[in-house]
């Protein structure tokens, strides 16, 4: 019995160290993998696009149906928080305002989005009860080819 509970702790080992070594390798390639990301040439990317918003809320009552409804109208566009009015830490000049991003895939969903019925109708709304400035940005992503051509 003490053979084979040996032998069994043994493999047992074997396989720790077989599945440790592999957590590196594969934590090893997604190091490289994003270090690499920003050496690429990024017009060879899929390009992301976000929603950027900097506000100031100036009626809390009246921004609440707004806000309890925002989310559902962008997600079947795909868009996502990214940034949700989280504390912002100024480096130069001065942000005194609320910043929510949202991404989407691509610049089309993002338009969708904004210009679809339902997000039209929710605009009144927040332009009644806060100040704000929104626009898109496209971004990048990580590289359809990651083979540098550097």
């Amino acid at each position: 019995m003490w053979i084979i509970i040996s032998r069994l702790t043994r493999q047992l080992s074997l396989w720790n160290l077989a599945m440790k070594t592999l957590l590196t390798f594969v934590l090893a390639g997604i190091l490289n993998s994003s270090i690499t990301a920003y050496a690429l040439d990024v017009t060879e990317t899929k390009g992301l696009a976000y929603y950027i918003s900097e506000f100031e809320v100036t009626d809390t009552e009246g921004i609440k149906p707004y806000s309890a409804q925002v989310t559902a109208s962008f997600q079947p566009y795909g868009g996502r928080y990214m940034v949700r009015g989280g504390k912002i830490t100024s480096l130069e000049g001065k942000q005194d305002k609320r910043m929510v991003i949202i991404a989407f895939d691509s610049l089309e969903q993002a338009k969708a989005w904004y210009y679809s019925e339902r997000y039209q109708s929710l605009i009144p709304i927040r332009q009644k009860s806060a100040t704000a400035t929104v626009y898109f940005v496209e971004g990048v992503s990580l590289p359809l080819n990651t083979q540098n051509s550097h």
